[in-house]
């Protein structure tokens, strides 16, 4: 009995310890009340859950970039990236300069803003992966890869077979794997390609994946850089599931991805450079070709880069978000496969549809996640009675994460609208300015609403509360998700 009770003063005590760290710790009033909660109603449990999936280690500098800063090449070639910004910001078209504060957000927080890039849109893996291997291919001096999931099947297995052979022809291959995303690889596809002479490294390697907290921190970016010109960017994996007609019963799988064809790389290979730094047992040296210094105009599109994650001062993703939204005058476009918003996006989507903004946000009909479905549906009501949109996608699972703006700003990117994108996860967007690009995704919006069903605002205000209560539970613990 003298134990029991001395055990029990224990967990109480810890338990305040705990409570109070939270407090402390975490900034969001929403999952600063999560925590508490889950803390306090499931002992030990509870504070198992918050000290590995919960804890903010960011302040104990879990992440640093380590890219060389007095290297002369390095310094020579920001200021060509400013002057070049200015240039653009100056001369930009009215796609620029109708998302004035945006582009300017972005500059402050160090993204360049680029002009005469070729921008492709990609819908699908079945149209992602024939541009992929042909780029591969073409590669003279690098390829950089970053990649949260790449997959031990045909697609993985035929793009490793092309870096080892790129490797064989002179070209540099390097390649980041998220630990997590990609742990199928560990024990065929890694050692292969360090065998055929390619620099494979986790960005943050697991060593106890159920019980590490590392796995709250995942690099979810989905990057190639070749040769400095050319760049993929976007939501497709390497996965054979991105791939539609390959088996009747599979999973109809809808993505979007793009591919950049000069300046607008620029900050991508950086992003992937200071990654580098971070995981790999070596310092990448900065050289001219990892930037292109092509002289001829590949296109017309202006393009910024955003990134965010668990080693940046403040959620630039979700800022950018919320900026895009709060721009536009007309129309908004949304596609997101995980939309737990959060207070913030949600008030900026009220506000714009409030504002007589035509908003229409399509979701996946059944998420692969029932919490994060439940979740999710307790957000519809109020974007329905803002006066939003909201349609079902039931043709297959719509992964794809992108935003069109008043048919002028295109955002096309790895960050799913919720918590994990915008707090936890390193994630990337690019932000294309391009009317042209921006109507080929509207149209691609509108075609896939055809395989959608639109909520009905009366009906859904109707459900009986049994059907809205686990959505509201659910949505306690959303910031947790």
């Amino acid at each position: 009995m003298h134990w029991y009770w001395l055990a029990s003063a224990g967990y109480v005590f810890l338990v305040i310890f705990v409570c109070l760290r939270i407090l402390y710790d975490i900034r969001s009033t929403s999952k600063t009340f999560a925590y508490l909660l889950i803390t306090i109603l499931v002992p030990v449990v509870g504070i198992i859950i918050y000290f590995a999936v919960g804890a903010n280690y960011r302040k104990n500098k879990l992440y640093s970039k380590k890219i060389i800063n007095d290297n002369k090449l390095l310094a020579e070639i920001r200021n060509k990236i400013v002057h070049e910004s200015e240039k653009t910001w100056e001369t930009g078209a009215e796609e620029v300069k109708s998302h004035k504060k945006l582009a300017r957000m972005l500059l402050n927080d160090n993204s360049p803003l680029t002009g005469d890039n070729e921008v492709t849109l990609l819908l699908n893996g079945e149209q992602k992966f024939p541009e992929v291997i042909l780029a591969l291919k073409a590669a003279k001096h690098h390829i950089h890869m970053e990649y949260y999931i790449f997959e031990n099947d045909d697609i993985g297995n035929q793009v490793k077979d092309i870096l080892i052979q790129k490797v064989a022809e002179g070209v540099k291959v390097r390649f980041i794997y998220d630990d997590f995303g990609s742990r199928s690889i560990r024990k065929n596809i890694v050692p292969e390609l360090l065998a055929g002479g390619v620099e494979a490294y986790p960005f943050y390697k697991i060593l106890f994946i159920a019980l590490s907290n590392r796995t709250n921190y995942r690099n979810h970016r989905k990057i190639i850089v070749i040769d400095g010109c050319t760049g993929f960017i976007g939501g497709i994996n390497f996965s054979d599931r991105y791939i539609n007609g390959i088996n009747k019963k599979q999973l109809f799988w809808r993505d979007t991805h793009v591919r950049i064809n000069g300046p607008g790389v620029y900050y991508m290979q950086y992003l992937f450079i200071c990654d580098w730094n971070f995981c790999a047992d070596q310092e990448l040296k900065i050289e001219e070709e990892f930037f292109c210094s092509a002289k001829s105009k590949k296109g017309h599109a202006i393009i910024q880069i955003a990134a965010s994650g668990p080693d940046s001062d403040n959620p630039t993703i979700m800022f950018s978000l919320i900026e895009a939204i709060g721009m536009a005058s007309d129309e908004l476009l949304i596609t997101s496969p995980y939309f737990i918003p959060g207070e913030s996006i949600l008030d900026a989507l009220s506000v714009a549809a409030l504002s007589g903004v035509k908003i229409k946000l399509l979701v996946p009909y059944k998420s692969d996640s029932a919490l994060v479905n439940a979740a999710a549906r307790s957000y519809y009501g109020e974007m329905l009675d803002a006066g939003a949109e909201i349609y079902l996608y039931k043709k297959g699972f719509v992964h794809a994460k992108t935003m069109v703006a008043d048919g002028k700003l295109a955002i096309v990117g790895s960050a799913n609208m919720d918590h994990r994108s915008f707090e936890l996860n390193f994630e990337v967007n690019s932000m294309i300015y391009d009317t042209q690009i921006a109507g080929q995704l509207r149209d691609a919006f509108y075609n896939d609403i055809k395989d959608a069903v639109k909520l009905n605002p009366k009906t859904w205000a109707k459900r009986t509360l049994f059907k809205q209560l686990p959505e509201k539970l659910v949505r306690l613990l959303s910031p947790l998700l």
